[in-house]
């Protein structure tokens, strides 16, 4: 349909780029089942810290103090307004920790395969959701059945049902896209935030929509957790900005560098004297009288 142009990449970063996506995503669904949902929160706030510490460690990234305060403000809130009941068992703190790992992982290289090998997040949803699919199709049904002793497809599909099932797979397909775009076009911290947003969202059409129990600790988180999203917002754009205006002086500073040596020479101070300009001596020629 010529939405986009298919590029070819290196077969084994795409192979596990895509498996490990499908762990991750495997993960994430286990450690919620395995876990109480304010656990399960406390795990998705840890992806923020987590991803910091990989892209200072292996990459290299610098996050600023304010950068640092403001992602603070953020978790604090997203705490104080979704962890409620927090309980610990040992295979969903494992799964947990195992998800967020690879979650981070994931879209860490998410970012670094686009902007390396210069495709868009299309070209590179294209070429790993086979992989990814795949990973979840086999491992998904024999997990089912190691931990619940259950067999998926001993259930009783109806037809309500997999109208359900298709339209989350279509859901799930836009999700997809728009997270490999964002994290494409930002950063995976900068998805990490903006889920945050989702959450707070979540919250609040629950309560407006739904009329889900509301109280003074969820209206402060969601504050707290939106000054936090500002902050972020507005400190990241300074330093973008800040940025581009010191990668637009260089090209003038490496200008007046390249000027100094002839201006040296002009003033009589440079060593170097090219043949163009210096004076040539006069030569005495032995057999000049012959040749006049």
């Amino acid at each position: 349909m010529k939405f986009f142009e298919h590029k070819p990449l290196d077969q084994k970063t795409v192979t596990g780029f895509g498996i490990l996506n499908g762990i991750s995503i495997g993960l994430l669904n286990l450690s919620l089942g395995f876990n109480s949902v304010g656990f399960y929160q406390m795990t998705k706030l840890a992806i923020i810290p987590c991803t910091v510490l990989l892209e200072t460690l292996f990459l290299a990234k610098r996050f600023s103090r304010s950068i640092q305060i403001a992602l603070l403000v953020l978790l604090l809130g997203v705490g104080i307004a979704t962890v409620t009941d927090v309980q610990l068992n040992a295979l969903g703190s494992v799964l947990s920790l195992l998800a967020v790992i690879t979650t981070c992982v994931a879209q860490i290289m998410t970012n670094t395969i686009q902007k390396k090998h210069k495709v868009s997040s299309t070209q590179l949803l294209y070429q790993s959701c086979p992989y990814q699919s795949g990973t979840l199709l086999i491992s998904g049904p024999f997990l089912d059945w190691f931990l619940t002793n259950q067999n998926v497809f001993a259930f009783k599909y109806t037809t309500q049902v997999l109208a359900f099932i298709i339209i989350s797979c279509l859901i799930s397909v836009s999700v997809n896209f728009s997270t490999f775009l964002v994290i494409g076009k930002t950063s995976p911290v900068t998805y990490q935030v903006l889920g945050h947003l989702k959450t707070c969202l979540v919250l609040a059409f629950g309560y407006i929509l739904l009329h889900d129990p509301f109280d003074w600790r969820n209206i402060l988180g969601i504050l707290v957790a939106l000054i936090g999203m500002v902050l972020y917002s507005y400190f990241c754009t300074r330093e973008s900005q800040k940025k581009v205006s010191e990668e637009a002086t260089q090209p003038l500073q490496a200008g007046e560098g390249e000027s100094d040596p002839l201006m040296g020479v002009e003033n009589g101070s440079g060593g170097v004297v090219t043949d163009a300009v210096a004076q040539k001596a006069p030569v005495w020629k032995s057999n000049k009288d012959l040749h006049a």
